[in-house]
C-alpha cells in the first residue's frame, strides 16, 4: 500500500536555472544537489511535503501530457503574481469540478514553465 507521492521528476536542459525558477517563483527550497549516475546535475527542491526532482539532460524530453499542480493559499494573489511575472498562460482561470466538498467554488489556471512544463494552480 502506498502512503503518498514522494516526488515528481522533470527533465530540464539546465537544472540550476530550473531550481532557481521554482525557488523564486513558487517558494520551493533546495534540499539536495549532486551529480547523477550520468554525471549530470540532479537537484531536489521541496514545497511543504512535496518534492520535485530536476534531472539535467542535454535536450530535455517533451512534457507530453505531464503537469505539476500547486495549491496556493490565495488563488487570486498567486494568479496575479504569475501573470505579472509574464509566465505564458495556457488555460485562463476557470471553475474546476470539486473532487471533495471542500473544493466547491475552486478555480484552476494553467501556465507554461521555462522548460515546456505545464504548471497548474488550483484553489
Amino acid at each position: 500500500m502506498y502512503k503518498r507521492i514522494d516526488h515528481v521528476a522533470l527533465q530540464v536542459v539546465d537544472a540550476e536555472a530550473a531550481a532557481r525558477f521554482y525557488i523564486e517563483t513558487f517558494g520551493f527550497k533546495k534540499v539536495f544537489a549532486a551529480a547523477g549516475t550520468s554525471g549530470r546535475p540532479i537537484i531536489y527542491i521541496q514545497l511543504g511535503d512535496g518534492m520535485i526532482e530536476l534531472t539535467q539532460r542535454d535536450e530535455a524530453e517533451p512534457m507530453s501530457g505531464f503537469h505539476l499542480c500547486l495549491q496556493p493559499a490565495d488563488f487570486d494573489a498567486v494568479l496575479a503574481d504569475l501573470l505579472a511575472r509574464g509566465l505564458p498562460l495556457v488555460t485562463k482561470a476557470q471553475p474546476t469540478t470539486p473532487r471533495v466538498p471542500q473544493e466547491e467554488g475552486w478555480q484552476r489556471a494553467v501556465f507554461r514553465g521555462p522548460h515546456g512544463e505545464l504548471i497548474e494552480i488550483r484553489g
